[in-house]
């Protein structure tokens, strides 16, 4: 039973200042989002949704308000603090890839356990196996300028299930690649979510990609909406 929120927000505010100006870019954000749930965040440029994202993923921390991961309330961590529980719980997916280019698919697969003191061989024989359940075994030892976007994306998401996240957050995911290499993402997605139970929260603008969700959550100018 999904009875209590792997995440939860209470009135979140994210604040900017440029001087004397205040930049409300969110706004007494309430949500709850649970285990394993398949979570679409639909907003157009600007909305705040890749904002609220970040602070969901604990790459960012609100002006106001409280965020709890589960059941711990981050919003008064330390940065050593949130980067541990974001080695251990989340794992990110972003449109632009953020692969290392002097590092081969297999190195750029296996550095986030370089951080957890996982040994060699352990990272190395996982890395192996994510990177083969992706349909990658004879693209391992070649770097990112030698793949294709779609490949990329697919060291990418390797990478964010390294230390076997509870959570996989994706800013855009298929933002940069055609609409087949799209559905192959998504179909991978869909794969964690059905397959391993992870909770998936994905921003997009794409109404075809929300439709992969089991939920949708609407933000305009810094509120859901719906």
């Amino acid at each position: 039973m999904k009875d209590e929120p792997i995440i939860k927000l209470e009135n979140v505010w994210k604040i900017y200042k440029f001087g004397k100006e205040e930049l409300d870019v969110l706004k007494g954000i309430n949500l709850e989002i649970f285990p394993a749930d398949f979570v679409s965040i639909m907003g157009s440029s600007g909305s705040g949704k890749s904002t609220l994202l970040h602070i969901i993923g604990c790459l960012d921390t609100p002006s106001r308000g409280k965020v709890y991961l589960s059941g711990n309330d981050t919003s008064k961590m330390s940065e050593d603090q949130l980067a541990a529980i974001r080695g251990k719980k989340v794992g990110f997916i972003f449109q632009q890839f953020n692969l290392f280019s002097n590092l081969n698919g297999l190195e750029n697969v296996a550095l986030p356990m370089v951080f957890q003191r996982i040994s060699e061989k352990k990272r190395v024989a996982r890395a192996k196996e994510l990177l083969f359940s992706v349909d990658l075994e004879d693209r391992i030892f070649h770097k990112p300028k030698e793949l294709s976007g779609g490949e990329q994306q697919r060291i990418a998401i390797s990478r964010a299930l390294a230390n076997n996240p509870e959570i996989i957050v994706a800013d855009e995911p298929t933002g940069n690649l055609d609409s087949v290499n799209g559905k192959k993402i998504m179909e991978i997605l869909i794969r964690l979510h059905e397959k391993e139970n992870k909770t998936i929260i994905i921003v997009t603008h794409d109404s075809a990609i929300a439709k992969y969700s089991e939920k949708i959550i609407n933000i305009k100018d810094g509120e859901i909406v719906g």
